[in-house]
């Protein structure tokens, strides 16, 4: 598919796996963001939380969900961005995106979006309301 603008209610953006989720992923993010919560980066400090080990910033996982709509920003704009934390990333989970359309409506396109994991368990859902340009 070459435009947005082709795509039908019902169809889908072709997918985004994302490389295996590295430390190196997580504390480069951990500057770019300012989260410095040591549960994202050291595995002590993650296992004392009580987790089974490092987690992946939640908002590492919704900021890649944007990578859906790369191919497509000289068509228009994320408007709005609206997610649920379902699940948690582990290190070297292979997370991929979707995206498929639900609604057009006046130059809008809303998406529902999701990312999931190696197992096909969803770690976040929600939607995405992409604005055409004129």
């Amino acid at each position: 598919m070459s435009s947005l603008k082709e795509l039908q209610v019902g169809e889908t953006l072709e997918p985004v796996q994302l490389s295996p989720v590295s430390r190196i992923d997580l504390i480069k993010y951990a500057g770019a963001s300012g989260d410095f919560n040591p549960i994202h980066t050291i595995d002590d400090e993650a296992t004392k939380a009580g987790l089974p080990g490092i987690i992946a910033h939640g908002m590492w996982t919704m900021g890649n969900l944007a990578k859906l709509f790369t191919a497509h920003y000289e068509e228009g704009f994320i408007q709005d961005y609206k997610i649920r934390f379902k699940g948690m990333v582990f290190l070297n989970d292979v997370i991929t995106l979707n995206a498929s359309l639900v609604e057009v409506n006046d130059g809008k396109l809303t998406f529902d979006v999701k990312a999931v994991n190696q197992d096909n368990r969803d770690v976040i859902k929600g939607s995405v309301v992409y604005s055409l340009h004129d």
